[in-house]
């Protein structure tokens, strides 16, 4: 005798539906639970898009929209999305995420704060009439790893041209030097007010930022009689251990 059909009573998972209310969001590993409305706040941002893509594509469990990416400050950003109120603290680090998640009004925001408002403002556009800034300080970083084998210590000298009229000198100043010409790594001319000492605090303040401790003092050249003293050189020095 044949059986009858039995169905089970169980219903099949669906996918977590986009359109509902409530979403869950699982940023590289830590949770959050927000709703729809929250999330498409601002059309332009990366979240909407998530929210448009097939679950498939997104390729997370049910009921979860994952986000491959450092979840530690993602709650200051959903916090401004829910109340607009922008935090206290981190400033630096909740700006990147509103740059990476592209919540314009944030980022805005964010950069009128006393905290990157100098930054952005004030030093960044300093350096960026500095030639080949970011490269130099690459450079710097290169040449101290590599003199660090068995040794306590890495020392460049830096040559510091402000002006024009420096730039003029760079010939006689570098001959002068007994060190390895080769290494030496030279910054300016720049056109703005700031002094060679700032140039010098951004080079430090920006490789210290990269974990490393550094410091900066005065190189000075011993000169013969009625030979020119110069003063654009100085010390990086790198301490390993």
């Amino acid at each position: 005798m044949s059986l009858p059909d039995c169905k089970s009573s169980a219903k099949p998972s669906l996918p977590a539906d986009p359109h509902s209310p409530v979403v869950q969001l699982n940023v590289g590993g830590q949770m959050f639970s927000t709703s729809v409305s929250t999330l498409r706040k601002h059309p332009e941002s990366k979240l909407v898009e998530l929210l448009s893509r097939p679950p498939r594509a997104r390729g997370e469990a049910q009921g979860h929209y994952f986000i491959d990416r450092d979840g530690t400050h993602f709650g200051a950003v959903l916090e401004y999305l829910r109340s607009d109120r922008l935090p206290a603290e981190n400033i630096q680090e909740v700006h990147r995420e509103a740059v990476y998640y592209n919540i314009q009004p944030l980022v805005k925001l964010l950069e009128e704060t006393p905290q990157l408002f100098g930054e952005l403002v004030g030093r960044q556009q300093f350096l960026s009439r500095v030639p080949h800034y970011k490269e130099n300080i690459e450079v710097l970083i290169r040449i101290a790893r590599a003199e660090a084998i068995a040794a306590r210590h890495s020392t460049i000298i830096i040559c510091v041209l402000r002006t024009e009229e420096d730039l003029g000198f760079y010939d006689s100043a570098i001959s002068s030097l007994e060190a390895d010409k080769e290494s030496v790594v030279t910054f300016g001319p720049w056109k703005a007010a700031l002094s060679t000492n700032d140039l010098l605090d951004c080079v430090k303040m920006d490789i210290e930022s990269q974990g490393y401790k550094v410091s900066v003092q005065p190189h000075v050249v011993e000169k013969s009689f009625l030979s020119r003293s110069y003063n654009v050189f100085h010390r990086l020095s790198f301490t390993w251990w």
